[in-house]
């Protein structure tokens, strides 16, 4: 293994310890020793590549981030490929934001974002990506749609992603499928009137 290789191991094992220690305490009961004693490096590597805290938190979101954005583009692709309805993108959307998986995290990382100007322009950084594929399902739906009102549809559709994400908290009656179904079936309808 080159040391560049080695490098990259060493820092995805300090990123993928910190998501796990993160979402088990939460960013400020986690020290840096801990977070080296469980990734199995010094605290001075984990300096090495990263600042502090904020910095490993921002290469979380990023990881996730960039995976959130490429299935979303994925979705997009099959509706511009004839491959699934607009209906069914925007029911796939819904399911992904559904299966967000890490809720405690989320919140713990929307809540710094508050605290910490450059977590929240990360998170910001992601939701520009994902308003661009957003807005071109607004459009699929109704290519009437204008400028202000697809801007609307973006800001309705990503609070509603961001909601989906932390439903559990509401201990729903319906299954995630059908929340996604229902949720895109709403805004289809709300895109359509427009």
């Amino acid at each position: 293994m080159s040391a560049v290789q080695h490098e990259l191991v060493g820092r995805d094992r300090i990123v993928a310890t910190a998501r796990q220690l993160f979402t088990n305490q939460g960013f400020h009961q986690t020290p840096m020793s801990e977070l080296a004693s469980e990734a199995d490096v010094s605290v001075g590597q984990i300096y090495r590549f990263f600042t502090g805290k904020s910095a490993l938190i921002r290469a979380i979101i990023r990881e996730d981030a960039t995976a959130r954005i490429a299935e979303m583009t994925a979705v997009r692709a099959e509706l511009d490929a004839g491959h699934i309805t607009v209906e069914a993108a925007l029911t796939e959307l819904c399911l992904q934001a559904l299966q967000n998986g890490n809720e405690a995290l989320s919140f713990d990382i929307l809540a710094e974002a508050h605290r910490d100007a450059e977590v929240a322009a990360t998170i910001a950084e992601f939701c520009r990506a994902g308003r661009l594929v957003i807005g071109g399902l607004a459009l699929a739906v109704n290519p009437d749609v204008s400028e202000v009102q697809r801007e609307g549809a973006e800001e309705m559709i990503l609070a509603l992603m961001f909601g989906l994400g932390h439903r559990t908290l509401s201990q729903p009656s319906m299954t995630p499928e059908e929340t996604a179904k229902r949720t895109a079936d709403m805004v289809y309808s709300a895109l359509r009137a427009l």
